[in-house]
């Protein structure tokens, strides 16, 4: 069992950046590629980013390639999600998703989903 703590939210002017943090408990995390999601209101939850389980391959999404920045760290069992030049349209709860074996793209594969954490990003 896995269990996924967001953190690192919270409201930004565009433009601006956050750092998101995924702490997860339970042993084995370098056995989990991992995931960051996000669903903004009204609208379906949609991938954002993943890395793969010892933090070498990395996948983002075209809307967000280039300002954020997915890392992980297998000692401290953490993901971050490094965002920049934050738009409005990034306005979401983010979500981390665990999944033992290779990187994903879609949550359904993911075993394990955190509660989310909120950003809101001002024009």
């Amino acid at each position: 069992q896995v269990q996924l703590v967001e953190s690192g939210g919270g409201l930004v002017q565009a433009g601006g950046s956050l750092r998101l943090s995924c702490a997860a408990s339970g042993r084995s995390f370098s056995d989990y590629a991992m995931g960051w999601f996000r669903q903004a209101p009204g609208k379906e939850r949609e991938f954002v980013a993943a890395v793969s389980r010892s933090g070498d391959s990395t996948y983002y999404a075209d809307s967000v390639k280039g300002r954020f920045t997915i890392s992980k760290d297998n000692a401290k069992s953490t993901v971050f999600l490094q965002t920049s030049s934050l738009k409005p349209e990034d306005t979401a709860v983010y979500y981390c998703a665990a999944r033992r074996g290779s990187l994903a793209l879609l949550l359904t594969v993911y075993d394990y989903r955190g509660q989310g954490t909120q950003v809101t990003v001002s024009s």
